[in-house]
C-alpha cells in the first residue's frame, strides 16, 4: 500500500488519508512534533490557497475541522512528555452577547498550527472572564470575536478592561460585521479580516518575523 503524503493530503482536505497517515506515522514510531509539523506544512498552503481564491470559506472552515480531528490523536502523544514548545499564547473568545463560533474556532485552529498556545474561553464570555485569563496566561495576543453588530459596545467595553490589566498585550478584534473602524470604535491594536490575519498580527506581537 502506497504511503499516504500527509501535507499533500492535508492540504487537500483528504480527511481520512490525513487520520490514517497521521495514526500510521505515529505507529512507526514517527515523533508527534514531527507529524505536527506535517499537518502544518499542509494547514500553511490551505492558507495559500485560501488568499490566492482558490479556496473559500467553506474549505477553510472544513480545514479546521480535518486539523482539530487529526491533532486529537497527537495530542495524547504530546502529552506524553515530548518537548512541544510554543512561540506564543493567545487569549481568545467571542465577547458577552453573542455566540457564534465558527470563526472563532477557526482562527483557533490556524494560531495552534502556527504553534500558539490557544486559551480558548469559547462564547458569550463576560468581561471578568477575559481579565481573569489574562492575568493567568500572560499572552502576547487577545482577539476578540463577534459577529453581531449589537456586541461592539461589549467588545469595546472588553478591550478598555484587557487594556488596564495587559496594557502591552496586543488586542485583536475580527468577525462577520468587523471592520478598521470598529476596531478604533473599540480601541483595539487591529482588525483580522481572516484567521491567516491574525496569524501575521500574533507573529509580529510575539517577536516572529
Amino acid at each position: 500500500m502506497a504511503k499516504v503524503d500527509l501535507v499533500k493530503a492535508m492540504a487537500e482536505l483528504e480527511e481520512e488519508a490525513v487520520l490514517e497517515a497521521v495514526k500510521s506515522q505515529l505507529a512507526e514510531g514517527v515523533a508527534a512534533i514531527d507529524v505536527l509539523a506535517q499537518l502544518q506544512k499542509g494547514m500553511e498552503q490551505v492558507g495559500k490557497l485560501y488568499e490566492e481564491g482558490e479556496y473559500y470559506l467553506s474549505e477553510l472552515i472544513m480545514s479546521a475541522e480535518v486539523f482539530s480531528n487529526a491533532a486529537r490523536d497527537l495530542n495524547q502523544a504530546l502529552d506524553a512528555g515530548e518537548n512541544f514548545s510554543t512561540v506564543g499564547t493567545m487569549v481568545l473568545g467571542t465577547v458577552k452577547n453573542d455566540i457564534h463560533d465558527i470563526g472563532k474556532n477557526i482562527v483557533s485552529t490556524i494560531l495552534t498550527c502556527n504553534g500558539f498556545k490557544v486559551v480558548d474561553l469559547g462564547v458569550d464570555t463576560p468581561v471578568n472572564l477575559f481579565v481573569k485569563a489574562v492575568k493567568e496566561h500572560n499572552p502576547q495576543v487577545v482577539g476578540l470575536c463577534c459577529l453581531l453588530t449589537t456586541a461592539f459596545d461589549a467588545m469595546k467595553e472588553t478591550v478598555a478592561a484587557v487594556r488596564a490589566v495587559a496594557p502591552s498585550a496586543t488586542i485583536l478584534v475580527g468577525g462577520g460585521p468587523v471592520d478598521d473602524n470598529v476596531a478604533k470604535y473599540c480601541g483595539a491594536d487591529g482588525y483580522c479580516k481572516n484567521a491567516y490575519d491574525a496569524v501575521e498580527f500574533s507573529k509580529k506581537a510575539a517577536g516572529i518575523h
